[in-house]
């Protein structure tokens, strides 16, 4: 008996992944639920654990490798340790486990899709990364057959053509030699003293998924200014208490998370999301808080967070903050987010306007919470003060909305009066 080790699908549009690294070797045995490879997407770095007990048999995707979704990457089984095939090559899923595309149906030409019709399903079937890929080496993918699931095009169909195409005869010019096209920036050369490193792969999924963002989504921004002298005195005299007696580190995220849940169940349209020209209203409301590491940047999300009263979301916070640091993740913890909160102010920026995490339509990002002279009652007073600012889907929300979203925000964490525990 055996069991099928497979690619998770670690997010929404997520059609890839790599394998980072192996933490069992062919041969060693492992435990249901032990951590078994790390896999990075633009989603999460995140280790994976084993579907079962036994012996891990075949390694069928070497380090480095990407592969769709629920692709077979190993198989771990009481037999034999099996060698892996002398010709797999990194990255390279066996013949056996490979989907296919169906096979092609004869069609009436009188009733065959208009082209343009037939553009857009191709694009639909392949990954951000590999139209980016397409895009910067000028394909057209239209040309291209794909041997993913349902005839997706992989990263590995497009490598592969890219590999024939430059063999092509002399005086066809190549990628590199082609002049930029409009828009596009000129390709740098390094000179002098320089050290090139290549861009990690969640490095790379990262940048892919932000420029996707700007690309789909009408990108407005509106920025307010808070009173925060409430929440900050609060904090300051409760922090040790807190901790000594729910043993949680007490932070500010859990102000801004809740206050945020209760918000959005004002306005709606900022927790949902725009589908094939439809709006698409999530009942569940489950923020997203960024966690910069030292290798990039992690979106676990709080599920139900207007159902948690605030010590539930202290304590969700923290331990996915924990958990994102020391790559514990799982794939349910980065999926399913409604709306995003990100906190550059913990490391001094004072305001920002972040791109908004597909495929949701808002993301709020936090400055940095500072004491500066305010004007109240006509008289010059200390308040601790921090910039907020919400970038916003202008193809779903007006201005208007967003501003209203923005003042039930700044009214709610002025106006605090909730008990911490």
């Amino acid at each position: 008996m055996s069991t099928n080790v497979i690619m998770p699908q670690m997010g929404e549009s997520i059609f890839e992944g790599t394998v980072t690294r192996w933490l069992k070797e062919v041969g060693e045995p492992v435990t249901r639920d032990e951590p078994l490879f790390e896999i990075s997407t633009d989603k999460v770095d995140s280790e994976i654990p084993a579907p079962a007990s036994g012996i891990l048999s075949e390694i069928r995707v070497k380090e480095g490798g990407t592969v769709q979704v629920n692709t077979v990457v190993a198989v771990i089984s009481d037999e034999t340790p099996v060698a892996a095939p002398p010709d797999l090559r990194e990255g390279e899923v066996p013949a056996l486990e490979r989907p296919t595309a169906p096979a092609a149906q004869a069609t009436d030409v009188s009733k065959s899709a208009r082209p343009e019709v037939r553009a857009e399903a191709q694009a639909i079937r392949s990954s951000p990364l590999v139209r980016r890929i397409a895009k910067e080496e000028n394909v057209d993918l239209q040309g291209l057959e794909g041997t993913g699931m349902s005839g997706r095009i992989t990263k590995k169909d497009i490598l592969s053509y890219l590999s024939e195409r430059q063999k092509e005869p002399a005086g066809t010019p190549s990628p590199a030699e082609r002049p930029p096209a409009e828009g596009e920036a000129a390709r740098d050369i390094p000179e002098g003293r320089v050290e090139v490193v290549p861009m990690s792969g969640m490095r790379r999924n990262i940048a892919e998924h932000m420029i996707n963002s700007q690309r789909v989504s009408a990108h407005a921004t509106t920025v307010f200014e808070v009173d925060m002298s409430r929440v900050v005195a609060l904090k300051q005299q409760q922090e040790l208490e807190f901790l000594r007696r729910e043993g949680v580190k007490l932070s500010y995220v859990p102000f801004f998370v809740k206050v945020v849940a209760e918000t959005l169940k004002r306005f709606p349209i900022l927790n949902a999301s725009v589908a094939d020209g439809n709006i698409v209203y999530k009942k569940d409301i489950n923020i997203g808080v960024a966690v910069a590491l030292d290798w990039g940047l992690i979106v676990p999300v709080i599920k139900n967070a207007d159902e948690k009263n605030f010590l539930g979301l202290s304590r969700a916070a923290a331990d996915m903050a924990n958990r994102a640091r020391r790559k514990k993740l799982t794939p349910e913890d980065v999926q399913n987010g409604t709306f995003t909160i990100t906190n550059p102010g913990i490391f001094g920026s004072i305001l920002g306007a972040p791109i908004i995490n597909q495929p949701q339509v808002g993301i709020l990002c936090i400055g940095a919470i500072a004491k500066r002279p305010v004007i109240i009652n006509d008289a010059i007073a200390i308040r601790s003060m921090v910039y907020l600012t919400l970038t916003f889907d202008h193809r779903l929300i007006d201005g208007a909305v967003a501003d209203q979203f923005m003042a039930g925000v700044k009214a709610r964490l002025e106006g605090w009066d909730e008990e911490l525990s």
